[in-house]
């Protein structure tokens, strides 16, 4: 069985298929209406021929029957002509005249009953088909016989029923192929609201679960569908909202162990387990903090007309990690302009993902190297280190959550780089990774410039 991915194409396919078959039927139904209304033109023909020789029987001088027909009616029915015959025949059966040449009937078997009888016989190879019409002439009942050879038929008669399929089908083709084409256009017309509704569905993803297929022009008989994958969708949406307030709940629940276990680590007598144990402390506190970002994140909105300085968001945190990174043998350097760069989103957010780039960037660069912050005046900020760089199968890895190149080091959780895309879809912006030609890797945010358009 053919199976259709289109629906479109199967209806066109089903309705190429009705067309043909009602175009045979349609054939054979106009052929056999044609062909009634050639009987129907013949027997009123061959009823007009009756009675036309019928107004001239009469009577002669002694009182007998006689017919006398007028040079044009003898040549139509003369012999040598043989497409049309007469006879005329009284109530005992008898041939009273006739334009045969042995003065027999044109229909033996007349029943003689009706005022007009249609009737059909044989001669030889020749179908004969004709009326009998009933007359009173001068007290007798006679029976007006006219027939016609069907071998004969009138030549425009002919012409219809032979050329008809002929010149029928130079215009049904082109009407047919019209419908098609309308039809196609009509189907197209009325699918444009699923359309619609999957370019809607192509918008849904785990960060728009609000999303929902509208029902507004949907079909009637698709309506339960979509209507059905909008509940189902109002139940991913309560999932997915459970799981962000689980993860906030138990993120903020272990907060208040995490600073109590801290300030009895802080009161150990031996400062070097002391010290190992503050650095788990803050890495656990590091992740529940990344924990409440990613939930706070699910739920965060950009006002469209916010409006961020990257340049002041930038130094903000270049100042925020520089002390850490000094901590930790490496150098900050702030560079690019110096003049404030606006770009559209919350300056929070933008914050927060230059900050992860820039904690991922001091944790990969190696001692007595610069982690540098290069600010452009198109909306774009970058964090470049010295470290490894990015291998081209991990570009894409490293922004899922809990990804890490190495389980067994300490320090990542692998959420850092997940919240920095998730701040960038947000803000429309887009996150490009690439390697350093001189060692280590470049991380640029590209967001939206807010700046004015400048004055002609």
């Amino acid at each position: 069985m053919i199976r259709f991915e289109s629906i479109i194409s199967r209806i066109v396919i089903l309705h190429v298929i009705a067309v043909a078959i009602t175009s045979v039927l349609m054939s054979v139904a106009l052929s056999w209406l044609l062909s009634v209304a050639t009987n129907n033109i013949h027997n009123d023909a061959m009823e007009e021929q009756a009675v036309s020789l019928a107004e001239h029987l009469g009577l002669d001088a002694d009182g007998q029957l006689s017919l006398h027909l007028p040079p044009n009616l003898q040549g139509l029915y003369s012999q040598p002509y043989g497409r049309y015959s007469y006879a005329v025949v009284d109530q005992a059966g008898k041939t009273l005249f006739s334009s045969l040449k042995d003065n027999a009937p044109v229909f033996a078997a007349d029943p003689r009953s009706a005022t007009v009888e249609f009737l059909e016989t044989n001669s030889g190879d020749a179908a004969i088909s004709g009326a009998s019409v009933r007359r009173i002439v001068g007290g007798r009942t006679v029976w007006v016989q006219a027939a016609e050879d069907l071998a004969n038929s009138d030549v425009l008669t002919d012409d219809i029923v032979n050329d008809f399929y002929r010149h029928v089908g130079w215009i049904t083709l082109p009407i047919l192929l019209l419908l098609l084409v309308i039809d196609i256009a009509i189907f197209r017309r009325a699918l444009w609201p699923l359309r619609q509704a999957s370019e809607t569905a192509q918008q849904i993803t785990p960060a728009r679960t609000d999303i929902r297929l509208p029902l507004k022009e949907i079909p009637s008989e698709v309506r339960p569908l979509v209507s059905a994958i909008n509940k189902a969708l109002d139940r991913l949406d309560e999932g997915f909202r459970l799981q962000r307030e689980f993860t906030a709940d138990a993120a903020h629940e272990l907060r208040t162990p995490l600073s109590i276990l801290r300030t009895r680590v802080e009161t150990l007598d031996d400062p070097h387990v002391a010290k190992a144990l503050l650095q788990d402390i803050e890495a656990m506190s590091r992740v529940v903090g990344q924990l409440l970002d990613i939930a706070e994140l699910e739920a965060f909105a950009i006002d469209p007309a916010e409006v961020a300085d990257l340049q002041a968001a930038t130094a903000e945190v270049a100042g925020f990690v520089a002390p850490l990174a000094l901590e930790q043998g490496r150098e900050i350097e702030l560079l690019g302009t110096t003049a404030p760069v606006l770009v559209k989103g919350n300056a929070e957010m933008i914050k927060r993902a230059i900050r992860n780039l820039a904690e991922n960037a001091i944790r990969h660069t190696p001692r007595d190297t610069v982690v540098e912050f290069v600010v452009e005046e198109s909306g774009t900020v970058s964090v470049q280190d010295r470290g490894p760089g990015i291998s081209g199968e991990e570009r894409e890895l490293i922004f899922h959550r809990f990804w890490r190149h190495d389980r067994n080091s300490q320090g990542s959780s692998g959420l850092g780089l997940s919240i920095v895309q998730r701040i960038a879809e947000l803000h429309g912006a887009t996150v490009e990774v690439e390697n350093r030609p001189a060692g280590g890797a470049c991380f640029s945010l590209h967001f939206i410039s807010a700046a004015p358009y400048p004055k002609s």
